[in-house]
Formats: C-alpha cells, structure tokens, sequence
C-alpha cells in the first residue's frame, strides 16, 4: 500500500478475493459461444483473447520461477537484501492487470469499430507497433514515470511498487488501480493505430502484450542474465535494452534509470546512474554461493510442488494444505512428477542468511511415497549420499537431514553415510536432540502423565526415558509398544512406565500411525503434541493440535518469505534449527544413529540465538 494511498489506489474487485476471475465469465461465454455457433462468422481474434490472457498467466509464472531458483543458487544475484512475507503479500495481486486488461481487449473487440474480425498477421501493423513503442510510448511514459516520483503522486500511488527493494518479476505489474489505467493508455497507442488505420492483427498485438510482458519480468529480476557479447556484438543497443542490473538501480536509488525498456531518454536528460555499468559488470561475474549449511529434505505429497518457493509464490508464502483447485491440475502435477523423477538430482529451494551464516536447503526429487517402496531405497540412499560429497566438495560445514531422509530403516538416522566416508569434513546431524527438547518443553507445567501413541524412533525412546526421569507418568496406547519401551528401560523408571486401557490424560504425545478411531477416544480439551516429522491428520475440532517439533525463528533470520511445508509464517523445523546451531556453536562432531546429544544443551542454544518456543493451548 501507498505511503498516503490516493483515489483508485484498490482494484474494483478486490471484496472478491479469490473469485475475482468470476468477472471475465460473461466475456468468455460470449466468446465461446460465438465461435462455436457463427460458423464462417466467427470471430478468432475474439477466441483468442482468452489465450492471450492464459499465455500471460503462464508466461508471468515461468519468470517467476526461473528468477526464485536462480537467486536462491546466487550467481548474477544483483541485490543482497532480503524478501519477507510483506512483500509476498503485497504482491499477490499481481494477476489484476491481466484481468484488467483482458477486460479491455474484451470490450474493445465488441465496440470498436475495426476491431474485430481481424486478420492474424500484418507485417505493416507489426512494423507500426514496433515504431509508435519505441517513439511516443518509451518518451510518455518516461515522464510519466518521473512526474510519478513527485512527493505528491509518490506517497498516494508510486510509492506501493516502491516498498520492494529486491524486485521479483511480478514486482513490475504492483500498481495501484490508478497508475495500470494509465499505464494501459500508453500502451494502447500502438495498438489503437493499428486499428484505426487498419492494419490490426491478431498477432501483432499477442506479440506486442508478450514483449512488454517479457521486457517487464526480466528488468525486474534480481540477477542480471543478459550477456556481455550481446553488447559487443551491436553496442546501441545498450540504449534501445535495459536490463535487470539497471532497473534495480532504479529501486535502490529511486531518483535515476527512469526508462521503461529502452535506455536512451536515460542517457539524453541526463538521469543515467552512473554505476549502471559497474554493476552490470559485478553482478555477471558474480559466482554461485557456498553455503555454510544445508537443509536436505524432500517433497512430500505430489502438490507440494506447487508449494516450494519456485511454485506458486501465494501458496509457497502459506502452510501445506490440500487446494480442491490443485487437484483440476493433475497433468501438470503428473509431468512434475515425472520430471522430477528422471531429473534425479538435489536442487536449491531455498537461501537464507542467519547471523554470520549462509543458509540453504536442498530437496531430493522424490516424494514421500517413494521412502514407502522397498525398491527405491538404494536410489534414495544413492542421493542422499550424492548430496552429503557435494557439500563436502563445497566446504560446507554442517548439513541437516530432513523428513524421511534421515529414517532409521533407510539409512539408520544417517550413520551409514559416516561409516562409509569416515573421513569427512561435513558434520551430518539429525536434530534429533533438538525435536527431543521441543517437545518437552511443549508439555505444560505441572503435567504428571501423558499418553504415548506412535512408531518408535530414537526420538520417542528419548522423549519416554525422558519423562519417565522426571517422574511423569507415561501410558502407552497399545500393547507392543508398551513392551518394547519396558524392555529398553533402566529398571529404576520402568514404574513409570505403564500400559493404559484408557485415555483419560490430557497430554497426548503423538507421532506416525496414530489412526482417527484412537484419536475419537481423546477427551475434550486433549493438547495432541507430535513428536514425528509429519503432522497427524486433525479430526478433532474439541482437542488442540501442536505443530511437529518447531521454533519461530527470530527477525535476524533473514529472506524467510515461505512456509516449511505444513509449518506456519517464520516457524523453522527442530531438525533444520539443530542444523544451524550445530555450526553456530562450532560442534565438531556428528549427530546421527543412535546416539543423542545433551538435550538440554542444545535446547539452551538455539533459546540463546534467538529461536523461540511456539505457545501452547495453556498459554494462550
């Protein structure tokens, strides 16, 4: 939002929220219904607006994705400053302008004359579009956009695109409602000629909306992709193309690069910056970083694509949460998968800086269904270890196992890995002593039993003895479970230990195979705390459901601008936190098999960076 937002700051659908497209319906109707019925009198240029507005959807999402992965690897990264949720928020609305203007090529092609039934190509249109751009349209709009850095129309309209420092591509079409209607008269210049003279093509004008599109999304990626020999091979173009290094000058400055794609009105009013070069130069020599700690994990369910940073940005920037939309996508989810699979490599997700450490995390392209296929588990354990020498050829510190790459039936909490390469730099760790202590922690004062119900791990036998320590009293739900617990007991806390019939506790400590017919014996009010990785299925809308062992991570954590799977805003997993202060700390030592490290210790670490504890139902 503007500084002091003015008239037409909001778009006039935004009460719909999600159901906005619902407004293009009657014009798509229309338009389908004439082109099946006119016969030899439809018009196609009319059909194809509906594709244009598609092309763009797809078109603006694919520069999306390309510049998160490429500014989470770093190399040609331009601008070093963080994205957070803010941004993301303020720049959901970026699909209004398509519609806006989709609307607009709707009703000009109903009631202007020549607008309609036109031809798909013209060579001169193209021509005329390609002059009246490069003349009346980059001259307007460079004084349009400076006259839109006066105080007065800054603070009211300019200032919202403004608030982004480190621009994505979607960044270039976050306006308010009033600048895009004068951003659409300029651009229509050329297009209305062509119209009024005639000379109108469907293509052309396709053509015309994707390269103001295309010029749009690369100048506001925040890595500089356009190469050195480009400019050597014809050196005015440097002032007919800008690229992404000069258009960041621009928000980091404000007062200079004013253009709109080309360069030269820069040059001739003297408000070229002067490092406009410099900094195209630095940011192509610029190599991919090396991290001081990774995060591997995986995908989990075949949507969860659509949640990773490089998906969709609306659903990235919110919890994992099944979508009814998602599933009208299922050949995409389908190809994704299929990609994934044969592409068989980790790729970067994520980047992340935290005090004096670079931070990534890295996901294996396989899904949660695939840790479940006795047949896939060397390709996985392949993977895994393809990723651990690859940190170790980068001089990387410490790298932290996520979800199912760290099960103790694939590859024993990770301890194969050291036994096979003893001599390796790279601490590996579990964090299991970290998810140990989350959950202790999570359990209310005064609590003096608690009911046990999930497979046992290292970190259930841990949180159990734990307890038992204590003097809490713990009641295993089923029988098995019970006795394996007995067995590995020291005799002195097996008292503590009993089998419970009933669940009459109020603290249930829950991880894998918890099914919902044990979740309907629950009593009103049971606080459910997961000790797993993966969260139960929430059946019960009397009982309170903790997160999986987490921490909210401080402001100093910085570009956290999307959900860890199924986590809310800015809340970390226990086993990347253990990850980070493992290298903070300086551990010299791996965590991972069997063994566990002081959970107190660790837990007292992360409290002392920063990380902090989610509230219980008690305390709110």
């Amino acid at each position: 939002m503007a500084t002091t937002p003015g008239i037409l700051t909001d778009w006039p659908w935004k009460h719909l929220g999600s159901y906005k497209y619902v407004i293009l319906a009657p014009f798509v109707i229309h338009s389908i219904h004439q082109f099946a019925t006119k016969g030899e009198e439809r018009d196609l240029a009319n059909f194809l607006i509906l594709q244009i507005i598609l092309w763009r959807m797809i078109h603006n999402q694919i520069w999306i994705s390309l510049s998160r992965y490429r500014t989470a690897k770093g190399n040609n990264r331009i601008v070093d400053k963080s994205i957070e949720f803010e941004q993301v928020d303020r720049e959901r609305s970026w699909d209004d302008q398509i519609l806006f203007n989709g609307i607009l090529l709707y009703v000009a092609n109903l009631y202007l004359k020549g607008a309609s039934h036109v031809p798909m190509w013209r060579t001169d249109g193209a021509v005329i579009l390609a002059l009246l751009h490069a003349g009346p349209v980059e001259f307007l709009y460079y004084w349009f956009h400076r006259a839109l850095h006066h105080h007065y129309l800054y603070s009211r309209y300019h200032s919202h695109h403004h608030s982004s420092i480190v621009t994505e591509p979607i960044t270039s079409v976050v306006h308010p409602f009033a600048e895009h209607i004068g951003y659409f008269i300029l651009f229509s210049i050329p297009m209305l000629a062509t119209v009024f003279t005639g000379t109108v093509s469907a293509l052309a004008i396709a053509g015309y909306i994707t390269y103001i599109d295309f010029m749009n999304n690369m100048g506001h990626c925040n890595f500089e992709l356009i190469p050195k020999w480009i400019f050597s091979l014809f050196p005015p173009l440097k002032c007919l193309m800008y690229t992404p290094s000069f258009h960041s000058l621009h928000h980091t400055q404000f007062r200079t690069n004013y253009s709109l794609f080309m360069p030269f009105y820069d040059y001739i009013y003297g408000t070229i910056d002067k490092s406009s070069d410099s900094l195209y130069e630095t940011s192509l020599e610029r190599q991919e970083e090396s991290p001081d700690v990774v995060h591997l994990t995986h995908l989990t369910t075949p949507q969860s694509v659509y949640h990773l940073r490089f998906g969709f940005a609306s659903l990235a920037s919110r919890p994992l949460a099944p979508k009814w939309y998602l599933w009208a996508m299922w050949p995409i989810t389908l190809w994704s998968m299929i990609l994934t699979w044969v592409y068989g490599r980790t790729f970067i997700v994520e980047r992340n800086t935290f005090k004096k450490l670079k931070l990534q995390s890295w996901a294996l392209p396989r899904y949660s269904i695939h840790y479940s296929l006795q047949w896939q588990r060397v390709a996985i354990n392949n993977l895994i270890e393809e990723a651990i020498l690859e940190a170790e050829d980068k001089g990387i510190k410490v790298l932290s196992l996520g979800l199912l790459n760290q099960a103790k039936d694939l590859n024993k909490n990770g301890e194969i890995y050291v036994r096979k390469h003893p001599k390796l730099r790279v601490k590996l760790v579990d964090g299991s002593s970290l998810a140990v202590g989350v959950v202790l922690n999570s359990i209310p004062e005064g609590t003096t039993r608690v009911l046990f119900r999930g497979q046992l791990s290292k970190v259930a036998y841990s949180i159990v003895f734990s307890l038992c320590q204590k003097g809490i009293q713990v009641g295993i739900l089923r029988l098995d479970e019970y006795e394996k617990l007995k067995i590995a007991a020291t005799p002195e806390y097996r008292s503590n230990l009993i089998h419970s019939k009933s669940c009459f506790q109020k603290i249930w400590l829950v991880g894998e195979g918890l099914t919902e017919k044990e979740q309907q014996k629950a009593t009103k009010g049971t606080i459910l705390i997961p000790f797993s990785q993966f969260p139960p299925k929430k059946i019960r809308k009397d009982c309170f459901y903790l997160n999986p062992p987490s921490m909210v991570a401080p402001r100093s954590f910085e570009n956290l601008y999307s959900c860890e799977n199924w986590l809310p805003r800015r809340v970390v997993s226990a086993w990347r936190i253990a990850g980070i202060v493992h290298a903070l700390e300086g551990w010299n030592v791996d965590e991972c098999g069997d063994s566990v490290f002081d959970v107190d210790k660790v837990w007292q670490a992360a409290l002392q960076h920063g990380f902090l504890p989610l509230p219980t139902p008690t305390q709110l």
